[in-house]
């Protein structure tokens, strides 16, 4: 019994070496069955994310949950049948319950006053993968097999001078109590090492799951237009961005939610003294708007990051120009940071109270070249409750404006910055 058991323990410890020495799956911008789903969407009165609640069965009662400013009408419509749910949120943090019947693709129209958004999004409910079930059913065997170990070691028993004597068929006995003993080390072996190699094993697809074609989508082709046509400093204009598909010219209508939005909108001005990262509203199938306003006159550039379902992500950029008179204040420039061209720079920075996630993240790092050609979206990590600090790579010299943002409390931080980058070495790590 004892080589038994330590073969058990030999066999447990080399699992958990390759458990160990694996690396840890991807799963970025993957919605899981069961989990939340957490929308972002950019209103003229302000951001609001919309939390959807995950299920693990159907049909159910479906949570809807946001802090927003004004109220919110939600409209729950089936793709699949057309049935609908409704209900509605209060100014402030709240939510609703909606109802869904049967996993798969739903459609979530919300109105804030005028603005209406339509989020689609799948209802996924888990299904067991099958190495699930033999990893239960090693489980039970390993039961069942020690409590039949324990009574068949009962017909043996001690007498005097502390050795054991078989009763009648104790022989017998004996050779079961070692083959039992013998079957619940393997069968826990084999429940242990399906527990602890979990999370590198496959999951089962789970209901409501989209179809999957296997080749990747086409790159989309993308148009900004502004309404009016010419905006004007210090008065409202909607941005609008009509996403195609490369191949086919059809709406584009598949796109992932990643980092908590369908799609990141930066505008800035072109000298870059005017920024904006928003999250516009899906208004129709390929159509994105926001509503902006601008103190400043001239010329603007647009980039949107998108990544469409079985497919990466794509950066697509657009141009437009404002007049009317400069209403904008201008603040002195910081001093610019120094880098290294195709070397790491980290930037380190402190907040004034406790950073919170925003968009999944504890900060987001937004870098264009002044020539407004290339820009680059980092992600931050935290170094404790108040700081947090960046690296990114700059790949030519030139000028680059950047701007980090961050939550504390009720407030999005941004604060913008420049970096100088040369072809000599530098420092690699600023304080900012």
């Amino acid at each position: 019994m004892k080589s038994v058991t330590g073969g058990l323990i030999r066999v447990l410890a080399a699992v958990f070496v390759l458990v160990v020495s694996l690396p840890a799956p991807a799963r970025a911008h993957v919605v899981e069955a069961g989990a939340e789903l957490r929308v972002t969407q950019t209103f003229a009165a302000g951001e609001v994310t919309l939390v959807i609640a995950g299920v693990s069965a159907v049909p159910a009662p479906l949570r809807v949950s946001a802090r927003t400013v004004q109220p919110l009408d939600l409209d729950l419509r089936s793709l699949t049948d057309g049935r609908r749910s409704s209900g509605s949120l209060r100014a402030g943090q709240g939510s609703a319950d909606l109802r869904v019947t049967h996993a798969g693709p739903y459609e979530l129209r919300v109105r804030a006053g005028a603005e209406v958004t339509s989020i689609p999004f799948r209802v996924l409910v888990p299904v067991s993968a099958p190495w699930t079930m033999v990893r239960d059913g090693a489980f039970l065997v390993t039961g069942l097999l020690v409590v039949g170990g324990v009574l068949a070691r009962g017909t043996s028993r001690p007498v005097a001078g502390g050795t054991s004597r078989p009763v009648a068929g104790g022989a017998l006995a004996g050779g079961v109590s070692r083959l039992v003993v013998g079957g619940a080390s393997a069968s826990a072996a084999v429940a242990l090492s399906l527990l602890l190699l979990a999370p590198h094993l496959p999951a089962a697809e789970p209901d409501g799951a989209a179809p999957t074609s296997g080749t990747g989508r086409p790159y989309a082709q993308a148009r900004f237009s502004t309404s009016p046509a010419r905006p004007v400093t210090g008065a409202d204009f909607t941005l609008t961005l009509r996403l195609v598909d490369g191949a086919t010219g059809r709406p584009v209508d598949d796109l992932a939610v990643h980092h908590e939005a369908p799609v990141h909108l930066v505008v800035t001005s072109a000298d870059g003294t005017v920024f904006r990262h928003v999250h516009p509203l899906r208004t129709a199938p390929g159509v994105l708007t926001v509503r902006l306003r601008v103190p400043r006159p001239g010329h603007y550039l647009a980039h949107a990051e998108i990544e469409r379902q079985d497919s990466g992500g794509q950066l697509l950029s657009g141009a437009f120009d404002v007049s009317g008179p400069d209403d904008s204040y201008q603040e002195s420039a910081p001093h610019p940071l120094t880098a290294s061209a195709g070397r790491p720079l980290t930037i380190r920075l402190t907040s004034e109270g406790p950073i919170r996630p925003w968009l999944g993240m504890p900060g987001h790092l937004i870098v264009r070249s002044a020539d407004g050609l290339h820009l680059a979206h980092a992600h931050g990590t935290a170094s404790g409750a108040t700081a947090l600090h960046f690296t990114l790579t700059l790949p030519e010299p030139g000028r680059y404006l950047a701007w980090a943002q961050y939550a504390t409390g009720d407030r999005l931080v941004t604060r913008p910055f420049t970096v100088q980058v040369q072809s000599e070495p530098v420092s690699k790590s600023k304080p900012l």
